[in-house]
């Protein structure tokens, strides 16, 4: 685990209930254990509860799932788990993503074919004129019943052989919580992907 948490590498921590996501700072790094000092109270995060954890590394996003040993106000001793697993060398996990949306400005809608997709942005086909200044809105359908709301700004529009154009952009959010639930999301079903 040495190698992978160093002093001063900020984490994401989930637990069971994401609403209650919580972020920190590694402060120690020891054999068995990392201490974590997080950025608000860990409200709904357990000692000997699992969580997910989420931290950016140079060689990859990487995933874990832990407890904490130890709660002492926001300074928490969490347990180096027995295994780990790199997403991806991206910055945000990236997945197959195949769905029919539309995005709107300024009153027009754009039918859309979604290829791929992560918390950072997404790649789709279409056969409407893209304005690569256009700041789009756009709702996300995740699990269940839940959604993200969020702009969409293109960053690359490529003509298609068979026609129509290919557009890859980024998401800008509305707020973190909406981030944090399509970083979860992507996350989540690139472990259920691989695990297939």
């Amino acid at each position: 685990m040495r190698e992978l948490v160093v002093e001063n590498q900020e984490i994401l921590v989930i637990p069971q209930n994401f609403k209650f996501a919580n972020r920190g700072k590694v402060t120690a790094v020891r054999a068995g254990d990392f201490t974590l000092e997080l950025d608000f109270e860990p409200e709904n995060i357990l000692k000997n509860t699992y969580c997910e954890f989420y931290t950016q590394t140079p060689h990859g996003k990487l995933y874990f799932d832990s407890y904490a040993k130890e709660i002492d106000g926001k300074t928490l001793i969490i347990a180096s788990p027995a295994k780990h697993k790199f997403l991806q060398r991206r910055q945000y996990t990236r997945i197959k993503f195949i769905n029919e949306l539309d995005m709107t400005l300024s009153n027009n809608t754009y039918k859309i074919s979604t290829l791929d997709i992560s918390a950072g942005g997404m790649k789709f086909k279409t056969d409407s004129k893209i304005d690569i200044e256009g700041s789009f809105d756009i709702t996300i359908p995740l699990a269940g019943e839940k959604s993200v709301s969020c702009k969409f700004q293109p960053i690359r529009i490529e003509k298609r052989t068979e026609g129509g154009y290919t557009v890859s952009g980024q998401f800008a959010y509305n707020s973190g919580y909406d981030k944090m639930m399509l970083t979860q999301f992507c996350a989540k079903r690139s472990v259920e992907i691989k695990n297939k």
